[in-house]
């Protein structure tokens, strides 16, 4: 588990993290979202101890993480897939983080076989791609058999392949009871990864909960119709409260009633309906949405 309480880091004059308070729970996998510079890194690296918080106080399983008595071993991180020395080697890498830890050094063969990384565990870490960086950094973060895990962007540089590899790998992990915390830019990827959301902007929590209540609360679904009659139809609808716009190739768009209402009222006026579709919001527009006023930087007349 991991718990911040009022958390705040200010450099300088930037508030980089605005008294955040929240519980990440084990069993779940939960998303952090947020535009670049809102804060996710800042408060990343604050629960593993790599920068000290202005103010309020963060915790894993109850402890700061400078006073876990054997961290790699109850917490895993990837933080940044690029802080390994350049000569060595993947194994040798993780060789040394067990033998630090006091970590079985068959624990390093498992992970290794884990992430698809045997076959070029003897070759120097300069020559990897940035996908096989990233699986790198993933072994690290499991070589302790940790209960905590938090992953920083974790599917940057991976293939289909490697993404759907780390959704698996993330969904097991919750679903043997650990904590996973992880952020990322890809919502198509979060929607069918997390079950909980945690969504900051310039430094403050914006959204949280359930990734389907927080797209209901932030979102419509809309429901499309295709009728010979769209003028009948419109009138119809407009009569009951209900308004429709056009949508493409004649259809018809409306977020003001359910299909099921839709489909009873057109069949009580003898309408023939050729489509009537539900179109589910996804976690994309209810992310726009709640980001649209939290973005740093943003394209000319994009607002």
């Amino acid at each position: 588990m991991i718990e911040a309480h009022a958390l705040t880091k200010r450099y300088g004059s930037t508030t980089a993290v605005d008294d955040v308070s929240f519980t990440i729970e084990p069993g779940t996998v939960t998303g952090f979202l947020g535009p670049n510079g809102a804060g996710k890194s800042t408060t990343m690296r604050m629960i593993m101890g790599l920068d000290a918080p202005t103010s309020g106080s963060v915790t894993v399983n109850g402890k700061p993480y400078r006073d876990l008595a054997a961290p790699l071993c109850e917490v895993g991180a990837l933080l940044d897939a690029k802080g390994v020395h350049g000569s060595r080697s993947a194994r040798a890498h993780l060789v040394q983080l067990a033998v630090s830890n006091g970590i079985p050094l068959t624990r390093v063969d498992e992970v290794l076989e884990l992430t698809g990384l045997t076959s070029v565990a003897k070759k120097p870490v300069k020559g990897f791609s940035l996908g096989m960086g990233q699986r790198l950094g993933i072994a690290a973060a499991l070589i302790g058999d940790p209960q905590t895990l938090i992953f920083d962007e974790p599917v940057n540089g991976l293939d289909p392949d490697g993404v759907r590899w780390v959704r698996q790998t993330c969904r097991r992990l919750a679903d043997e009871g650990r904590t996973v915390f992880i952020s990322s830019h890809l919502m198509s990827e979060m929607a069918q990864t997390a079950d909980q959301l945690l969504v900051i902007g310039r430094g403050r929590i914006i959204a949280s909960g359930p990734v389907d209540e927080v797209i209901a609360a932030t979102t419509s679904d809309s429901v499309r119709l295709r009728t010979p009659r769209p003028q009948e139809l419109r009138a119809l609808l407009a009569s009951h409260g209900i308004e429709a716009g056009p949508g493409e190739d004649g259809s018809l768009i409306t977020t003001s009633a359910t299909a099921e209402r839709i489909g009873d009222l057109a069949a009580g006026a003898g309408i023939a309906l050729h489509e009537l579709v539900t179109i589910r919001a996804s976690l994309e527009e209810a992310y726009m949405a709640l980001t649209h006023d939290e973005v740093e930087y943003t394209q000319a007349g994009a607002r």
